[in-house]
């Protein structure tokens, strides 16, 4: 070996070995052995940040903006609302949902399709009565079996596309991956909703979401029936399946500033008529949006978006010094003076019964505010109230929702059919967001998770210069030596089971950098089309189920779900032999030698 590839090897051990002790930040890390090997002269200084403008680095930041816009828009809900029914039997409810992540995870980011389905799930499990440990895992699986299927469902898609285009003179477009990881998805769907979810180990007793305000979540809240409302004429009682299906109480009804009750659920509904609630924020919001419902104080709604660069929702609790302690928001000006909007109180042990705008608050009172973006502080003080920490709350603008879904659709549309390059075409979509305020340009580069985009800038500059120095081409004849005497098919399992593997325990973006330029040495030293092979590290790199850290969707199921360390391969190796037994006839079909 020469002395660079001395270095890159002990180089690139060492990141192994820090990213499996987990001690340090994988970002960190990888930025550190930068760094270290633009000192060591491996990796000349004027390429030492060109991992930075990568395509893949670009590709995946866009599409973490692009699903946060999608979530924004309320587009996804139009998906979840209509099809989660808590009184479905648990494998049925498995496989709706991990169909609908699978299919969301192969259009958006797969991290931020089970972020966005994640409480759905809890909420349903939550009112069937049963542990979401249950159906956690098999929903992560499938969200991560789903974005196999084109190139920005999953990061390893990225790098593999952009190294082929790189090393090959061309990328994968964007279906390219669509025969293999959706024939694979489906199969590993099959499994988990059919067998898998059975394989997990049943808890006992009951396991909480880990949401430390749990006891806290349900708001009394109003919402208000627009003028030209398709409600206007139903009956109050006609609204409770909905309100069942999210997760929402409803506890009566004010018409004309007095609350109407007896046989309230009788009344037909009326424009301005508000519809008194209990739930959490985020059941709120689904319903109001499902319904197209005002908020009460709709017209101080809309003035609050039309001057501002977006809204924010936030908890305060209401202390004894509180300015709005023994009084009403509309007494204190609330409205007015703060642009703020009051959207519901949280009370233990008494109920509300005026309106909520009217209603005196009280010492510990939690308040559930819209407010101008960024002004979240300045409100809070002027209060005098004590802020909670962010739960992640947001308005869905469901105004915007085809808007979103058609400027989404034509981007990919373009990328697929080659007429725009695929980050421009993200690019246009992130812009196009927020000009129409779908995102709102202050919340722009909060979505992007930036420890991965610097993992991705570090890892690919030592990944070219391990080609570039021939430390792949040792990888691959190391490997091909191992199997040799074996077929071309045999070689490419072998490469896939040891990409599974290391995947397994590193972050597959790392892995992916690593095992795609393997994959075409070992591909050039067999004289056989190098693109099998990059399939079976695409494949192989995303499929990481037996541990917890192997991929982000793992790690953040361990918490809710309450799983331990050991639980994940009970289900996870019986997929992982699937996978491997599904994909590599696939891949030579689809793929030849």
């Amino acid at each position: 070996m020469t002395q660079d590839q001395i270095i890159l090897f002990s180089l690139f051990g060492l990141v192994f070995a820090l990213l499996l002790w987990g001690r340090f930040r994988y970002d960190l890390v990888a930025f550190s052995a930068l760094m270290i090997s633009v000192v060591a002269g491996v990796i000349p200084g004027k390429d030492a940040f060109a991992g930075f403008g990568h395509p893949a680095t670009l590709v995946v930041a866009l599409v973490l903006v692009v699903s946060a816009g999608l979530v924004r828009s309320g587009a996804v809900f139009l998906i979840t609302r209509t099809l989660i029914d808590s009184a479905r039997a648990l494998g049925a409810h498995i496989a709706l949902m991990g169909a609908i992540g699978g299919v969301l995870s192969a259009f958006m980011n797969n991290v931020a399709a089970l972020a966005l389905l994640m409480p759905v799930d809890i909420q349903t499990a939550r009112k069937a009565g049963r542990l979401p440990s249950l159906s956690l895992m098999p929903l992560s699986f499938a969200t991560i079996l789903g974005g196999m299927a084109t190139l920005i469902g999953t990061p390893p898609n990225i790098i593999i596309a952009a190294i082929r285009e790189d090393q090959l003179g061309e990328p994968f477009r964007m279906f390219d991956f669509a025969p293999v990881g959706g024939i694979t998805a489906v199969v590993g769907l099959a499994f988990v909703a059919l067998v898998g979810w059975r394989l997990i180990p049943q808890k006992t007793g009951t396991h909480q979401s880990g949401d430390p305000m749990e006891d806290y979540a349900e708001y009394i809240a109003e919402l208000t029936v627009p003028d030209g409302s398709k409600l206007i004429g139903q009956r109050l009682h006609e609204l409770y399946e909905e309100a069942e299906k999210n997760d929402v109480a409803i506890l009566g009804l004010v018409r004309q500033g007095k609350r109407l009750y007896g046989m309230a659920q009788n009344t037909r509904l009326l424009a301005g008529d508000a519809l008194v609630l209990e739930a959490r924020p985020d059941a709120l919001d689904e319903y109001r949006s499902a319904l197209s419902l005002n908020f009460a104080d709709d017209a101080r709604e809309e003035h609050l978006r039309a001057e501002s660069e977006g809204v924010s929702v936030i908890e305060v609790v209401v202390t004894d010094q509180s300015r709005i302690n023994g009084k009403t928001a509309q007494a204190i000006g609330l409205a007015w003076r703060q642009r703020a909007v009051l959207m519901g109180i949280s009370r233990q042990g008494t109920s509300i019964t005026a309106q909520v705008r009217k209603t005196v608050v009280q010492t510990g009172d939690i308040l559930l505010l819209l407010v101008p973006q960024d002004t979240e502080r300045d409100v809070t003080e002027w209060l005098g109230c004590l802020p909670l920490a962010q739960r992640g709350l947001t308005v869905t603008n469901n105004s915007k929702v085809w808007l979103a879904i058609a400027l989404f659709g034509v981007a990919v549309g373009a990328a697929a059919l080659g007429l725009v390059y695929l980050p421009v075409a993200l690019g246009c979509v992130v812009v196009a967001y927020v000009l129409a305020r779908i995102i709102p340009l202050s919340e722009l580069y909060t979505h992007i998770e930036w420890p991965v985009v610097v993992l991705l800038g570090s890892m690919i500059p030592l990944g070219a210069a391990l080609d570039s120095s021939g430390g792949t081409e040792l990888i691959a004849g190391a490997l091909v030596g191992l199997s040799e005497g074996l077929p071309a098919w045999a070689v490419l399992t072998l490469l896939m089971i040891v990409t599974m593997t290391l995947s397994d325990v590193l972050n597959n973006t790392a892995t992916a950098i690593v095992a795609a330029p393997v994959g075409i040495e070992m591909a050039r030293s067999l004289g056989v089309n190098p693109d099998p092979f990059l399939m079976a590290v695409a494949v192989a790199a995303s499929c990481a189920f037996l541990t917890p850290i192997g991929h982000k969707n793992n790690t953040l199921i361990l918490g809710p779900g309450g799983y331990g360390f050991g639980d994940y391969w009970r289900m996870g190796l019986p997929l992982e032999i699937l996978v491997v037994a599904v994909s590599i006839p696939a891949i030579l079909v689809f793929w030849p030698l």
